[in-house]
C-alpha cells in the first residue's frame, strides 16, 4: 500500500471550505482535472477517468459533523481517500487530503499524485475564495 498526503492553509472559515469541498455538483471544479464524478444514489457515485477512459463505481461520503469527506473505489478496492477541514483560528482553515493506493496499478506515482493534490487544493482554495467573495459582495 502506498499513501500520499498534502495540506494547505486557506483564509476562510472551515464551514465555508467544507461546504464547497462537499458540494457534489462542484467537485469537478477542484478535483484532479482528469477525474469527473457523477452522483448516483449516494453514497454511490461513478468516477470517469480521462486517462483511461473508464468509468469506475465508487463511494463518496460527506461527514459534516466532522468536516470530512471520504471516498474510494467499490468493486476494485484500488484506492481510498479523505479530505479533512480543520479550523486554525482567525477565520482560517487547514485542509488535508490523503490518498491510499492498495493496488500499484492504480498508483500514478509520487510526483503525479503530489502535483494532482497540490493542484486540487489550489483550485479548492480559489473556489472557496470565489464563494466567499460572492456572499460578501
Amino acid at each position: 500500500m502506498t499513501e500520499y498526503e498534502r495540506a494547505r492553509t486557506m483564509p476562510a472559515l472551515p464551514e465555508h471550505v467544507f461546504d464547497q469541498a462537499a458540494d457534489v455538483g462542484q467537485l469537478d471544479t477542484w478535483m484532479p482535472q482528469d477525474l469527473h464524478v457523477h452522483a448516483g444514489d449516494q453514497p454511490a457515485v461513478t468516477v470517469h477517468e480521462d486517462r483511461t477512459g473508464q468509468d469506475v463505481s465508487a463511494v463518496l461520503r460527506a461527514r459534516p459533523e466532522q468536516m470530512r469527506l471520504e471516498w474510494g473505489t467499490r468493486e476494485q478496492g484500488g484506492y481510498t481517500g479523505w479530505l479533512q477541514v480543520a479550523g486554525i483560528g482567525s477565520g482560517a482553515s487547514e485542509v488535508t487530503v490523503h490518498l491510499s493506493f492498495f493496488d500499484d496499478s492504480h498508483d500514478p506515482g509520487e510526483q503525479a499524485v503530489h502535483a494532482a493534490l497540490d493542484g486540487s487544493l489550489q483550485r479548492l482554495q480559489e473556489q472557496v475564495r470565489l464563494r466567499v467573495d460572492n456572499v460578501a459582495g
